[in-house]
């Protein structure tokens, strides 16, 4: 009787079963972002999507195209990137440089260019203010080069009213290019916070 209850005691303790480890889901992401995220691979960037931010359908039209497009929600605080590899311009400067019928610029000063003519888009040709991105802001961004361009904006639709923008090109030589427009309604001490943390989720490889 004794072995019986012991038996019947032990059979009633069970060991407790092994965790299993649960499988690991990838958040689905959209289509826009995925695009995004090939283009930056391919001009050597990396872009890893920040928390606290949304996306936004990227600006596609006569007046301005952009690659991709986020803001952080009710704090009038908006990006849109575009994204150029160097691999192409590359080719053709080396192809064509010393053929006097051919014009071609140096790739390494397209920063400049595209930040330029970005520039007038917002602004047309009233003036703004630009100035060359610091050694120690570059290095933040593995970047070799950089400008930024600080702008009063017109009261258009296209930029959803907003009253300024804050405009940086930023280059690796050879590799690619980089342009990011920041909006807003203020200028303050926080809007310029959002700015600089920029480097934690975009920059060169």
């Amino acid at each position: 009787m004794f072995a019986v209850y012991t038996v019947t005691a032990m059979s009633q303790h069970k060991k407790p079963r092994p965790a299993i480890a649960k499988p690991i889901i990838a958040k689905p992401i959209s289509f826009q972002l995925a695009g995004f995220y090939h283009k930056t691979n391919e001009s050597g960037i990396v872009f890893n999507f920040p928390i606290g931010f949304r996306e936004l359908p990227a600006v596609n039209n006569d007046d301005f195209s952009y690659d991709y497009a986020m803001e952080i929600p009710d704090k009038e605080f908006e990006v849109w990137f575009l994204v150029k590899s160097q691999k192409t311009n590359w080719a053709d400067y080396e192809r064509y440089k010393n053929d006097p019928a051919k014009s071609i610029g140096h790739p390494d000063s397209l920063y400049i260019q595209i930040g330029r003519a970005e520039a007038s888009g917002f602004m047309g040709d009233q003036p703004y203010f630009t100035r060359n991105i610091s050694r120690d802001v570059l290095k933040r961004y593995n970047a070799d080069a950089g400008k930024s361009y600080l702008l009063n904006l017109e009261y258009m639709k296209a930029t959803k009213h907003y009253k300024y923008a804050l405009l940086l090109t930023l280059q690796k030589n050879h590799i690619g290019t980089f342009l990011a427009v920041c909006f807003t309604n203020e200028k303050s001490p926080e809007f310029f916070k959002n700015v600089n943390r920029m480097s934690r989720y975009i920059k060169f490889k």
